[in-house]
């Protein structure tokens, strides 16, 4: 397993959630709003997605196991790995689904679901990030 890559990969995570926290509105009627706010909010939750995806692929490229067929069973091959708890891989599993509408198009995006994600569940991918790293 390439360890730079992942922490190169870890590195970038820590920074798209950054920019998520730093430029989403205090409220979704003003996300809502604020096309500029918009883009980079969606983009960089897509991004962070993206690479804990990668992350994990990585990961399981190098491990003893089937490859998964879908983005969300990636999370649960790395928890029965260990690497990552249940909790964890369940709510990056809900976050394949937001990026799978954001990149789509499947529906119009609802802002006051990603002003939710933004409030509540950013420390999925703090949470993502810090038990990869203690596995390194």
């Amino acid at each position: 397993m390439d360890r730079r890559l992942i922490e190169e990969k870890l590195e970038t995570l820590r920074r798209c959630v950054a920019r998520i926290e730093g430029r989403c509105p205090d409220s979704a009627e003003r996300l809502a709003a604020d096309p500029d706010a918009q883009d980079i909010v969606a983009l960089n939750l897509v991004r962070a997605v993206q690479l804990c995806v990668d992350i994990a692929s990585h990961i399981l490229a190098e491990a003893d196991v089937p490859a998964p067929q879908t983005m969300g069973e990636a999370f649960d091959r790395l928890a029965a790995l260990g690497w990552i708890n249940a909790e964890t891989a369940d709510r990056l599993k809900k976050a394949v689904g937001f990026r799978n509408i954001a990149v789509h198009n499947y529906q119009t995006i609802d802002w006051q679901v990603v002003h939710d994600i933004r409030s509540r569940h950013l420390s999925d991918f703090h949470d993502f990030a810090a038990a990869i790293s203690r596995r390194l």
